[in-house]
């Protein structure tokens, strides 16, 4: 009896973990705050199970193709719009091509860079170990650089900021591409990244704010076949964190995408980060 209830609570403790997770993503993908340092963080703080930096990487962005999923259904026509650009260039306009064009750029350099820096990070935990203490403090450490850009990018006033779909150039995909290619490291915000360099060239909030997340797709989706799906092992536990992660995202999208749009959320990314220093003490 005694061995059945604690697996019972082992059972419930793991649902638990899971529903948190999925949760976590599906809220914090749409502002820009780093979901997958938060991701990073609880499982990290609340439920350590020993797994390297790497591996709880991988389930974060295995949580993000449930946001994908969100983001796809909520963006439906922008995609569609970009599928149509693609097959039929010469029947779309000059400002679609423009974008997909930009996304294709953006999306192999990203996903190159990404891919380079993700297998960096586990040649360097599979030398070095590494605790919980420096993981909070990496994470930390990233998510005041968040902090620290969309700060900086907010400061200019709204006004200077006028260019839209139509002034993108190859230049901006390969300077989006990299700085994305850099949020595969927990704590360095994808949107908060993306969204701010967008921001300091100029380009106004609302089409910052679209281009962050049409980016967000492609990357998402390449991500998952690379570097999850060939280890990916289902499970009922899986299934539920996805679907929770799918359900809150697609709840939550469109009022936090216009929460992002008024609110700095620099201050909480550095707020966040000083509450994992302080969770190293304690």
């Amino acid at each position: 009896m005694k061995i059945a209830g604690l697996f019972f609570y082992a059972k419930i403790y793991q649902m638990l973990e899971t529903i948190i997770l999925g949760l976590t993503q599906g809220i914090a993908e749409w502002l820009p705050i780093s979901s997958e340092g938060a991701i990073v963080a609880i499982k990290n703080t609340f439920f350590p199970t020993g797994l390297l930096l790497s591996d709880t990487i991988k389930l974060a962005l295995f949580l993000h193709f449930g946001t994908f999923m969100a983001a796809l259904i909520y963006f439906r026509k922008d995609v569609w719009t970009l599928i149509q650009a693609f097959f039929k260039p010469k029947e779309s306009s000059p400002e679609n091509r423009k974008v997909l064009f930009f996304l294709i750029i953006s999306t192999l350099i990203s996903g190159g860079l990404g891919f380079l820096l993700f297998k960096s990070l586990a040649e360097f935990e599979s030398q070095i170990e590494t605790g919980s203490a420096f993981i909070n403090l990496f994470v930390a450490a990233l998510l005041f650089i968040t902090a620290f850009l969309q700060l900086v990018a907010k400061k200019d006033s709204a006004s200077w900021r006028t260019k839209n779909e139509e002034n993108l150039t190859t230049k901006d995909g390969i300077i989006l591409g990299l700085v994305q290619g850099f949020a595969v490291l927990p704590g360095l915000s994808r949107s908060g990244l993306t969204v701010s360099t967008l921001l300091l060239k100029k380009f106004n909030d609302t089409v910052a704010l679209r281009l962050s997340f049409l980016m967000s797709m492609p990357i998402v989706l390449l991500g998952n076949i690379i570097l999850v799906l060939p280890t990916f092992s289902f499970s009922f536990n899986a299934l539920i964190s996805l679907v929770a992660a799918f359900a809150s995202g697609l709840l939550t999208i469109h009022l936090l995408l216009r929460l992002s749009k008024k609110i700095n959320f620099g201050y909480f990314a550095l707020f966040f980060g000083v509450l994992l220093i302080i969770s190293v003490f304690f």
